[in-house]
């Protein structure tokens, strides 16, 4: 995969750079039309590989294109989405980054993975369970059809009714219905987003690579429950505060003490070790904004402002800032712990 990548990249050498600049001063909807019509408008191959260069200023919002749970995503039915070309913009979003070797899309159902992979249902159905149907109203009515229950509920015969399928009787086939149910409740009713997805992701010249070798699958789309996130990997990948650095932020401070410095680099180096992986994987979210670590982090100390400043994260630069005003490791322990749990019901940042 490197070696193709590496090949790819090598294709958009002679390229003009991309520029990407969002800015988070102006409102929401600016900042979303400005990233959509970056990864809207059309490009040959060999541009997606050009030298990429993207300025953020802030932190910009991300609109939700898949829905679920951790491990079984799919794609967000929406026919607006369909009609103004999203889900082809999220695909062509994750062949450059992958190409640029920026996080992958984790968490996808591997059912899905498999329609997107080899666009045959029957193969990718066989993967299917119930966690892969999002809307939780057919997903309870779809178990009902697997529980030693009458087939003949209103709930059961008005969802086949409006699925087109069979009404159930008592001589229906159980199993055969429960699998044409969940088989259409996600695969079927997410075709064209699936569709639409590989369109997009071969718009970027990535998709020989899957066409091709479909072992490499998971590592464009990991699966979160088979990330191994150890305190080894995460502290070989932290780029660690030097004294007097000067960091380039408006939070920073150059004048914070060496033995500062290095007191809570120990601080947070034992937080890491001690953590069990449950944690590790809320810190890298609340780090990154994704659960798959990247090659590098980011992480800083910067000149507080009370006590009541805690750590925050700048999840596009990856840059993790801690205030310098921690004396224990109790103390930036509960801290920590307040931000990792915060990535639950915020985009990993407090």
């Amino acid at each position: 995969m490197q070696l193709f990548l590496k090949e790819v990249r090598h294709g958009g050498v002679n390229q003009p750079p991309l520029l990407l600049s969002l800015n988070a001063s102006v409102d929401d909807e600016e900042r979303d039309i400005t990233l959509i019509s970056f990864y809207k408008n059309d490009r040959a191959k060999s541009q997606w590989a050009a030298p990429f260069n993207c300025r953020i200023i802030g932190n910009a919002a991300v609109t939700t294109l898949f829905e679920g749970q951790t491990d079984h995503l799919v794609p967000v039915l929406s026919t607006s989405l369909l009609d103004s070309d999203l889900i082809m913009m999220a695909g062509r979003m994750i062949g450059h980054s992958v190409i640029h070797g920026g996080p992958t899309l984790s968490g996808l159902s591997p059912a899905v993975v498999d329609a997107l992979m080899y666009s045959r249902t029957e193969m990718a159905a066989s993967k299917l369970c119930l966690e892969d149907c999002s809307d939780v109203e057919h997903r309870e009515t779809i178990r009902l059809v697997s529980e030693e229950k009458e087939l003949e509920s209103s709930q059961i015969s008005e969802l086949c009714l409006n699925w087109y399928c069979p009404v159930p009787t008592k001589e229906t086939n159980r199993l055969l219905l429960f699998q044409q149910l969940l088989s259409h409740a996600v695969l079927g009713r997410s075709h064209a987003q699936i569709k639409q997805l590989r369109k997009g992701l071969k718009d970027t010249g990535v998709w020989p690579l899957l066409a091709t070798r479909p072992d490499v699958a998971p590592l464009f789309f990991p699966r979160e429950a088979e990330v191994q996130l150890t305190p080894q990997a995460i502290l070989q990948s932290i780029k660690w505060p030097q004294s007097q650095e000067a960091y380039n932020s408006d939070d920073s401070d150059d004048d914070i003490q060496t033995g500062t410095i290095s007191a809570i680099t120990v601080f947070f180096r034992t937080f890491v070790e001690n953590a069990s992986p449950e944690i590790l994987a809320k810190l890298v979210k609340f780090w990154t904004g994704w659960e798959v670590p990247p090659d590098k982090l980011n992480m800083e100390i910067v000149k507080s402002r009370g006590r009541n400043h805690l750590p925050t994260a700048s999840t596009c630069y990856e840059r993790l800032r801690i205030p310098d005003h921690y004396s224990t490791y109790s103390s930036l322990k509960s801290d920590l712990m307040v931000c990792v749990e915060s990535v639950d019901s915020g985009f990993g940042l407090i």
